[in-house]
């Protein structure tokens, strides 16, 4: 096991944190542990949480299969937001009919802003 910081192989135990063997670098005096999380989730959970909410279900209905927080779902599908571009439209946009709007406007029922 190298130290993660100064990849030296000598180091010494440090003691035991929430039950994980820590151990320190003889040289930069570093503490690390080298067993995993066991919190960290598989891809393949990951990859059926994306799957899912690209189905339509919501952060919370997908937390309660996969047996996972909500919170983390959320941080998920928006961290792969981030990572993917939108397409961008090449050509410009000659010719806009406002037909739609005005009926929409039109239609209202609302008296605000009419005295």
């Amino acid at each position: 096991m190298n130290c993660p910081r100064c990849n030296n192989t000598q180091s010494c135990k440090d003691g035991i944190v929430r039950g994980r063997q820590r151990y320190q670098c003889k040289s930069c005096r570093f503490p690390y542990t080298v067993s995993h999380k066991s919190d960290v989730k598989p891809v393949s959970t990951k990859r059926k949480a994306l799957q899912l909410y690209l189905e339509g279900l919501g952060f919370r209905a997908i937390g309660r299969i996969l047996n996972i927080s909500y919170g983390t779902v959320y941080q998920w599908v928006k961290a792969c937001g981030e990572q993917v571009s939108l397409p961008e439209r090449q050509d410009q946009v000659e010719i806009v009919e406002m037909g739609e709007i005005h009926t929409y406007v039109g239609s209202k029922k609302s008296t605000a802003e009419y005295g």
